[in-house]
């Protein structure tokens, strides 16, 4: 469904999802419930409605210790294998840059862990090759608080746009009673947190807009 109202869009955007890892998180300051609730509902929603999207990790193999990446992406994406790297820059990884451009999408919705290490070096990356990044800071986590609030403020700075999960599903889907809502409706009632008491209360009026 094209919607020229929104910037981004379901046949104009792609999704990058860099580290979501256990042992990487484990090092970082943030809610983890909610980063986790978060991701699932962008790894979801993006796999529901078809935006084509790139899994990444850094040292999840052939190292001493196994850290795949978050089950609630790999539920997501059972069929994708993620891309693994030995370099904290994912754009100057040559498979995660193929798998990027093969999208056909030039519009990126980035989020990675950390923030001011693996997500905005592949942020800047992106921006310097003349993409249009978005990043998802909700979806995002810092070694510190500071190290977080200044990852996103370097990348502000270098042209990338602040977003988090909820704006994107409703850039994806501004029509409330579309087929392309629908499909992501238990998404967003099983991980969206307050958005899902929107939710749940569009899903309790009538058609009409009246009670049912």
């Amino acid at each position: 469904m094209a919607n020229s109202a929104t910037e981004l869009t379901i046949e104009n955007s792609a999704v990058v999802l860099i580290d979501h890892q256990p042992w990487v998180a484990s090092m970082l300051q943030l809610d983890g419930n909610a980063l986790l609730d978060n991701v699932a509902t962008l790894a979801r929603a993006a796999k529901l409605l078809e935006v084509p999207t790139v899994l990444t990790t850094v040292g999840a193999q052939g190292g001493p210790l196994a850290d795949p990446i978050f089950t609630q992406i790999s539920d997501a994406f059972p069929d994708v294998t993620p891309i693994d790297r030995t370099t904290t820059a994912a754009w100057s990884d040559p498979n995660v840059r193929a798998a990027i451009e093969a999208t056909g999408r030039r519009k990126l919705i980035m989020a990675g862990l950390s923030t001011e290490v693996c997500l905005a070096q592949t942020v800047l990356g992106a921006l310097k090759d003349g993409y249009e990044v978005y990043f998802a800071s909700d979806c995002s986590g810092g070694i510190t608080v500071e190290g977080h609030e200044d990852g996103k403020a370097r990348m502000i700075q270098a042209g990338a746009v602040p977003i988090n999960v909820s704006v994107v599903i409703s850039e994806w889907t501004p029509v409330y009673n579309s087929p392309e809502r629908a499909l992501v409706t238990e998404v967003l009632l099983r991980h969206g947190g307050p958005v899902s008491l929107a939710v749940q209360y569009v899903m309790a009026q009538g058609k009409d807009g009246t009670r049912r």
